[in-house]
């Protein structure tokens, strides 16, 4: 089982960020423990055939390259997000029902533990590479806590996935 926990070991700004952005990840894959491969991959809302666990995990994955590598590195954008259309807007939640939930949980953990390595070496001010859609470069801070939104605002959609797949509730 995943252990996680939002108390952070010393209460200075960025182990509290840290400590809760692994929490948001940690609840994730606990979501998705013990789901068998056929319900990972079911779509049980019928207006949204990509809402599965496995397009929600990869989703995480992707979210996160993004804002990491992209837009504060600025590297420059591999991978399916570079698909995505205005028809197929999230390409990465499509393609996931391709890809073994055990493999994107492992492929999101040492993604995660890379992050936390590479942004423990830069300044919580320290400002993105590219700006956002109005023009402004945000700092790190920034994307830490709109990293720790959209994990959980996700978790919310694991949870109700989830429950509708095999009955299974309350992590």
């Amino acid at each position: 089982m995943t252990q996680r926990t939002d108390t952070p070991p010393t209460w200075d700004e960025r182990t509290q960020l840290a400590t809760f952005l692994d929490y948001a990840r940690d609840t994730a894959r606990a979501k998705c423990e013990d789901v068998s491969a056929e319900d990972a991959r079911r779509a049980p809302l019928p207006h949204s055939p990509l809402m599965t666990i496995c397009g929600l995990i990869n989703h995480l994955r992707w979210v996160e390259y993004y804002w990491v590598q992209v837009m504060f590195l600025g590297e420059e954008q591999a991978g399916p997000l570079t698909d995505a259309t205005d028809d197929d807007p999230d390409p990465e939640m499509r393609t996931a029902v391709d890809i073994p939930l055990p493999q994107l949980l492992a492929e999101y953990e040492e993604q995660s533990a890379r992050y936390r390595r590479l942004l423990s070496d830069h300044d919580l001010d320290s400002t993105a590479k590219r700006p956002i859609r109005d023009g402004r470069h945000v700092d790190l801070r920034w994307v830490l806590l709109h990293l720790i939104e959209e994990i959980s605002r996700h978790n919310g959609h694991l949870d109700i996935v989830r429950e509708l797949v095999d009955g299974r509730t309350g992590v």
